[in-house]
């Protein structure tokens, strides 16, 4: 696939003039992706088109897709949440990333080209930023970016949702972990997995992307531990 060809659906990045119900659905999912709504947090469909400054129309279609997606629940009386994680939910959500994360950077290696790496380097570099200066939510916003890209360059379109898919189910938890233990101590393999890509070797590519994976979800698991030790 030629590089002007690939286009990321990343973030609020759409098309000129989109639908209204488009802008606020990727608002929306933003904002669960990055933790701007806590796991738990109830929300009234009037609370939310007030926060996202728009119609009940366009909140209702957005409150509808995501929930299909399991990133919302409803809760009765016209409220929704993100859900809460559980051990047992992380334990699914690793085992599926393990697999997942390990063939979409295989196959992103394959493919990519000098350009996809200057653009993955560069996604790397905003992210030490992030980290040095403790910005949250650039950290988490760059953290996704290298891995939606990865996703792009894999070109397995139905993998990639998959992985997003399950983005939004520990994305809000990820914050949460992040909060409590700053980013300072949040080391990653994405200098491994660009070596790796930068030499041809896919499966140690696949390999540092596991282990990139197992990291954040291990943090996340532990929260959860220590969380249900403290209840």
């Amino acid at each position: 696939m030629e590089d002007g060809a690939r286009k990321m659906t990343t973030l609020t990045e759409v098309a000129t003039n989109p639908p209204a119900h488009e802008v606020i659905y990727r608002k929306l999912r933003d904002q669960i992706l990055f933790g701007e709504i806590a796991p738990g947090q109830a929300l009234t469909i009037q609370g939310l088109a007030d926060r996202l400054n728009a119609g009940m129309t366009p909140v209702r279609e957005a409150i509808r897709r995501l929930t299909a997606e399991g990133a919302l629940v409803f809760q009765g009386n016209r409220r929704v949440c993100v859900p809460e994680l559980t051990a047992a939910n992380i334990s699914e959500i690793i085992y599926a990333r393990q697999w997942l994360e390990s063939h979409l950077g295989l196959r992103a290696t394959e493919r990519t080209t000098s350009s996809d790496l200057n653009r993955l380097t560069e996604i790397d570099k905003a992210l030490d930023r992030a980290i040095v200066a403790g910005d949250l939510r650039a950290y988490l916003q760059n953290n996704y970016l290298f891995h939606a890209l990865l996703y792009d360059l894999a070109d397995a379109p139905i993998l990639a949702e998959m992985a997003e898919r399950l983005w939004l189910r520990f994305g809000p938890s990820l914050r949460v972990v992040i909060g409590r233990i700053g980013t300072q101590n949040l080391p990653d393999k994405h200098k491994d997995m660009l070596e790796c890509m930068r030499t041809g070797d896919s499966e140690g590519a696949a390999k540092a992307m596991r282990e990139d994976m197992l990291q954040g979800m291990e943090q996340i698991r532990e929260m959860l531990d220590l969380r249900g030790l403290s209840d």
